[in-house]
This record gives structure tokens, C-alpha cells and sequence, in this order.
């Protein structure tokens, strides 16, 4: 979701505007809080005071479209209040990079020692090679 929100907020804060970070925090505290049609609506509010009409509002549209067609889905406070793991959708891509690409395989049965190993491996493996790829490359 923070990704929608600084989209958003490009469309109101000129580039490299630290009033932008705070505007993405007060509503990202929103949403934590329970608040996706409250922040719906403030956003669509933003957009109108700021006069914003077709591409210069892209960022907003996108994001009010993404609250209110995923509101169910994006219950924060009780996913919080329960103690439940929240996570951005990085994260969530490297789970299952990590994890569900590879236990959840048909036929697959998996121990809890098994599985852990293999994780731990891919994970391994995963940051190996980001790390190479980050090297410099020899010229030549």
C-alpha cells in the first residue's frame, strides 16, 4: 500500500519535497488504524482541492481504486490487534520466491526439519547471488 501512497503523493509534492514524507505517513497511520474508505476519501478530497485533472492525478485514482476495490482485504488493525505479520508486497514476493515455489510442489511432503533446511539453503543461495550480481563487472 505504501507504494500507492507515494504515487499519491507525487501527485500533490513537487520531487524531493519533505512535506511529502509526512503526508505519507499521517495517511499510512490511517490505514494501520483501520481507516482504508477514510483514506479513500481523503485522498480523493486532495485531488479535487489540488485541481488535479487527468494524468496529474493518475497516482491518486490508482490508489483510491486499489483501496476501495481491496478494502476487505486490507484490515490492518485487526491483522495488527491479533498479532498477525503484515508486509509489503517486497516481501511478500520473496516469500514465495523462497518458500511456496518450492515446498508447495504437488506430491510434495515436507517435515518441519526438512522444510526449515531447504529455506534456509534457498535463502542462501538467494542473497549469494544478489550480492554477485551487485558486483562490479570486469571490463574487457
Amino acid at each position: 500500500m505504501l507504494e500507492y501512497l507515494w504515487r499519491a503523493a507525487w501527485c500533490l509534492h513537487d520531487t524531493g519535497d519533505a512535506s511529502a514524507e509526512a503526508w505519507v505517513a499521517r495517511h499510512a497511520r490511517t490505514l494501520l488504524a483501520g481507516g482504508v474508505q477514510q483514506t479513500a476519501a481523503a485522498l480523493k478530497a486532495a485531488a479535487r482541492a489540488a485541481r488535479l485533472r487527468g494524468t496529474k492525478r493518475k497516482g491518486i485514482d490508482d490508489a483510491v481504486n486499489y483501496l476501495t476495490s481491496k478494502a476487505e482485504h486490507l484490515r490492518y488493525d485487526t491483522a495488527l490487534g491479533r498479532g498477525w505479520p503484515i508486509a509489503t508486497g517486497i516481501i511478500e514476493r520473496a516469500c514465495r520466491h523462497l518458500a511456496k515455489d518450492r515446498l508447495d510442489i504437488t506430491g510434495a511432503r515436507w517435515g518441519l526439519s526438512g522444510a526449515e533446511a531447504v529455506l534456509k539453503l534457498r535463502a542462501v543461495r538467494a542473497n549469494a547471488f544478489h550480492r554477485l550480481a551487485a558486483l562490479p563487472r570486469p571490463i574487457g
